[in-house]
């Protein structure tokens, strides 16, 4: 059968009008890793008719990853993330333009950023982030992020805004990229950790245990596919909102949302934040001495 863009898009109009429709298929935005977060909204970017996107991934497929990851199958395991979700998506938009970058594209940064003003981080590598968010600074590009926490959540952190090393404390400040050591990789997801346990309740929904032993670089990243998929949707509603010049609540601390109460939980206001993080810092003290 022959493709036909407003056909494919028809069902899109009611939630957009044909204007913002065509606004769509005109807009682009990168995204940093395919796998989760970044994979999940990426098919839905694409589905809901985004025509040019930039992806980077330097990983394959594994059977690890079939549990959340949208682009894994059986008969993707062992290739190419980008491969496999380039054909992904060619398969729903033939016309879809890609732009497609393997291990160098943080030596690209630069032009990356300059190119896309918009930019989800999928990507869990410590690195690779710091020197995408340093890059989006000096470009003038808007992040879109998500915690690594057992809530799907979302941040949106705008040129001018502080970036999340900064925020969140990280030893990385001022350090550059390459020069990070694994101890301080460490210590940035112990920062993340803490943040995410003062200000949301994901502590009632995850294994405390594991999550130590993630925290203390014992076992890798833990996910979950409601969690993860949703993640990646909260992440495409601010990427179209942002083609679209809506503005959300959104800011750069971000919400978590909270299926299990039906509830968004924001940032605790300073003198709760400070108190719920000397009890954090303390359990995850003891916890990580066990």
């Amino acid at each position: 059968m022959s493709f036909s863009y407003a056909e494919f898009t028809t069902r899109n109009i009611g939630f957009v009008t044909p204007d913002q429709q065509d606004r769509l298929r005109k807009g682009r935005l990168f995204i940093a890793g395919v796998g989760g977060m970044g994979g999940a909204a990426f098919a839905s970017l694409v589905r809901a008719g985004v025509g040019h996107i930039g992806i980077a991934d330097i990983d394959h497929f594994e059977i690890s990853n079939l549990n959340r990851q949208v682009a894994a199958t059986m008969e993707t395991v062992g290739v190419s993330k980008v491969a496999a979700t380039v054909d992904m998506a060619q398969r729903i938009n033939p016309e879809i333009e890609l732009q497609t970058f393997g291990a160098e594209w943080t030596s690209l940064l630069d032009t990356i950023t300059q190119t896309y003003s918009i930019i989800i981080n999928g990507t869990d590598d410590t690195r690779a982030t710091v020197a995408l968010y340093r890059a989006a600074k000096h470009a003038g590009a808007t992040v879109i992020d998500a915690y690594a926490a057992s809530l799907p959540s979302v941040y949106l952190v705008r040129p001018n805004a502080q970036r999340p090393e900064e925020r969140l404390a990280y030893p990385t400040v001022g350090c550059p990229p390459e020069d990070i050591t694994d101890e301080m990789v460490q210590t940035c997801v112990r920062k993340e950790l803490e943040y995410v346990l003062t200000h949301s309740s994901s502590r009632k929904y995850v294994d405390l245990d594991i999550a130590a032993e993630f925290a203390a670089g014992k076992r890798s990243r833990f996910s979950f596919a409601p969690m993860v998929i949703t993640t990646g949707n909260l992440m495409a509603y601010e990427a179209l909102a942002l083609l679209l010049d809506q503005t959300t609540k959104t800011d750069d601390r971000g919400y978590f949302f909270n299926p299990y109460t039906g509830r968004t939980e924001r940032p605790l206001p300073w003198p709760a934040a400070v108190l719920m993080g000397q009890l954090v810092r303390r359990f995850l003290g003891r916890m990580l001495a066990t």
